[in-house]
């Protein structure tokens, strides 16, 4: 028995495992590379550097006085306006955005309606800065086009207490990009409503108005929420048409954020840097809120 497991053995040939593969970088990340890169350099490390210099003093010492400095009245006060401004024109720009793209999608409009609107939204939701600024004070500046026009009818609307420098005037300019950002992020939930749910709903007896009230808000709920919130987070966020707009005259957040650092007022670089740690806070929760509430979501439009 042993002769014939040895003449078995000695009869096989001899096999070299192989060698081992070379590990390889994964081709399918090159794409994606420089999206890590520009994240990191434009968006990870300037956050991680206004925090830390959030809590810290000229000498480079660990200190909370910044964040303290914070509830200085005139501080106080441009959170406020900031979150007043961003929250108006969230929901007033939600609310009309939704319209139009209820309209566009369910309204019987002609095929040309909806891809017409979704391109002037989509390049509408990124029209700001400097022109934007500059064609709200044509269009109803104290010598606009609007404002001209109405006061060759008797009607003033500066006489009334209205000023494009002011609370509503920054909110109104920010309703023209607020606006078709909603019809381009909400017109796909719309999209997501079954008509097999209509038509069941239709089947049991229900009217049109139930529809809506009990199936198609419920669903999309979740969507118009969380789109609120981002749109909150985009205005609460915007200086450069607030900054061409109104230069100093309204303080805001970021105008004011802008000048702490600029040193336009006590240069004082740090307090600076608490103060974009706020803003930071805050968009950073209307963020985390808008993913929450468009998970909610996706489990009906899937």
């Amino acid at each position: 028995m042993t002769n014939v497991s040895s003449t078995i053995s000695s009869g096989a040939p001899n096999v070299t495992p192989p060698p081992a593969a070379r590990k390889r970088l994964p081709l399918q990340w090159l794409g994606v590379m420089p999206f890590f890169i520009f994240a990191l350099m434009f968006l990870i490390l300037p956050t991680a550097y206004l925090v830390i210099g959030a809590f810290q003093n000229n000498q480079g010492e660990f200190t909370f006085e910044n964040i303290a400095a914070l509830s200085q009245p005139t501080i106080v006060s441009a959170y406020w306006i900031s979150i007043r401004i961003s929250l108006a024109s969230s929901v007033i720009g939600a609310l009309a955005g939704f319209a139009i793209a209820l309209a566009i999608v369910r309204g019987g409009l002609p095929k040309w309606a909806r891809p017409a609107t979704m391109t002037f939204s989509g390049v509408a939701s990124n029209f700001a800065g400097v022109p934007l600024a500059f064609a709200f004070l044509a269009t109803l500046g104290r010598l606009g086009l609007v404002t001209v026009g109405l006061r060759a009818i008797g009607i003033d609307i500066y006489s009334l207490g209205f000023t494009i420098l002011s609370f509503w005037g920054l909110t109104l300019t920010y309703l023209f990009f607020q606006i078709p950002l909603m019809v381009v992020i909400i017109t796909p939930a719309i999209d997501g409503l079954k008509k097999e749910w209509g038509e069941a709903a239709a089947t049991l007896g229900a009217t049109t108005s139930q529809y809506w009230r009990m199936v198609a808000i419920p669903v999309i709920w979740p969507s118009f929420l969380g789109t609120v919130v981002l749109l909150f987070a985009n205005a609460f966020g915007a200086i450069a048409t607030a900054y061409a707009l109104t230069g100093s005259s309204l303080n805001i957040v970021p105008i004011l954020l802008y000048a702490q650092i600029r040193g336009d007022v006590l240069h004082n670089p740090h307090l600076g840097y608490a103060l974009a740690f706020g803003m930071i806070m805050i968009t950073g929760l209307a963020n985390v809120l808008y993913i929450w509430f468009r998970t909610r979501s996706e489990r009906w439009l899937k």
